[in-house]
């Protein structure tokens, strides 16, 4: 059987990890400054995060949601005290993109409604109505494509208004920080008018902080910069640093009905240890602060190199815009001087590192960088 040949890959093999570095099959050693799509947020490896889950697996690996699970309520606790939301409800799942679904329906039934707003460049997931939400018409395939999303400019409240008003939408929903869209911001103002708009309308709002979440702009999320508490926060990624794993965070207005909602592999006993462990980690090691500590030096140095177009972020979710195309430069980072970074679209290097990132090996990146920006455009 071949495999489904759809993701073009390096021709690297990586079979280990220790914090912010990497090896391949060869013993070639990289610095990760993109942790898997933002995944990583402990660093690789960790050696608290290894023991739980090897514990966990010794006594049980999964049931099934027909039974109590004392974890998924540990689970609970933690992310409510450690997030500032311990009176919101949680929802476990195994994906972004099923956090969305989820999100999606439940602000449909709250609401009787089925039309969506989503912005421009957003990324939502690859499923059913996360896709359609998602603005690029090349991964939405026509069974998709049943003409429930309307995407407007982002920032743009008067668009909002206009739409809202309308008084048919369900749910708004926007990134904290869009990623794949090119680490674009929201600005405080824009959502703080949102969260009023939404509130005057009836309408859901929907924090998508799968990618901006978790620590990673230097606050647990990044709508927390505006001041705002949305309806619902979709999170995965850096939930549990590489098991799959999703959350949906519920307000307390949201009333659970049996068999609203429902998952066979959400929030099973290795997802929660994970997650519970991370969360440790994140308390005893300070990460949302080395993140934002961290994030500002990058952001601050980046700043002053003078081939970079623009420089975009918040804590370590960082965009270097350019001037040309960066897929050489990329390549040149990765196979030269051994750096795995992201990109989006064509002119936008991603950086979305670890949160155990340090001062040193920011600023070996730098030099690094640097390096390749040598003979970059010539």
């Amino acid at each position: 059987m071949k495999l489904f040949d759809v993701y073009p890959l390096f021709d690297i093999e990586i079979v280990r990890g220790r914090g912010c570095y990497t090896y391949d099959s060869h013993g070639t050693e990289y610095l990760d400054l993109y942790g898997g799509h933002a995944v990583i947020s402990v660093g690789h490896s960790h050696p608290h995060y290894v023991q739980a889950i090897k514990e966990q697996a010794e006594r049980l690996v999964f049931y099934s949601n027909s039974v109590v699970n004392s974890l998924q309520q540990r689970l609970a606790d933690k992310l409510g005290r450690v997030s500032g939301y311990d009176d919101y409800q949680l929802f476990l799942i195994n994906s972004g993109a099923e956090a969305n679904e989820n999100a999606l329906k439940l602000a449909s039934f709250h609401t009787a409604r089925r039309r969506v707003v989503s912005f421009s460049k957003a990324f939502h997931g690859r499923t059913s109505l996360a896709v359609e939400a998602t603005d690029n018409p090349r991964i939405v395939s026509p069974v998709n494509d049943n003409g429930n999303v309307t995407f407007l400019p982002l920032n743009d409240i008067y668009a909002v208004r206009a739409e809202l008003s309308k008084g048919d939408v369900c749910a708004v929903i926007i990134e904290g920080i869009q990623g794949v869209g090119g680490i674009q911001i929201p600005t405080a103002e824009f959502l703080q008018q949102l969260r009023e708009e939404c509130d005057k309308h009836g309408t859901v709002l929907i924090l998508d902080e799968i990618q901006s979440g978790y620590g990673r702009s230097g606050r647990f999320f990044a709508h927390q910069w505006a001041g705002i508490r949305p309806d619902i926060i979709t999170v995965a990624k850096g939930i549990a640093n590489g098991f799959p794993m999703g959350a949906v965070l519920i307000s307390p207005k949201f009333k659970p009905v049996y068999g609203m909602l429902g998952t066979t592999f959400g929030g099973n006993h290795l997802a929660c240890a994970a997650a519970i462990a991370v969360l440790d980690i994140f308390e005893q090691e300070g990460l949302v602060e080395n993140a934002r500590r961290v994030g500002d030096h990058l952001l601050e140095e980046l700043a002053g190199i003078p081939q970079i177009k623009e420089v975009r972020g918040r804590g370590l979710m960082i965009g270097i815009e350019m001037e040309q195309p960066v897929k050489e430069l990329r390549t040149r980072l990765l196979m030269e001087q051994h750096v795995f970074t992201g990109v989006s679209g064509t002119n936008v290097i991603r950086l979305l590192p670890p949160l155990v990132l340090t001062m040193e090996q920011a600023d070996e990146f730098l030099r690094r960088f640097k390096l390749c920006l040598e003979n970059y455009g010539k």
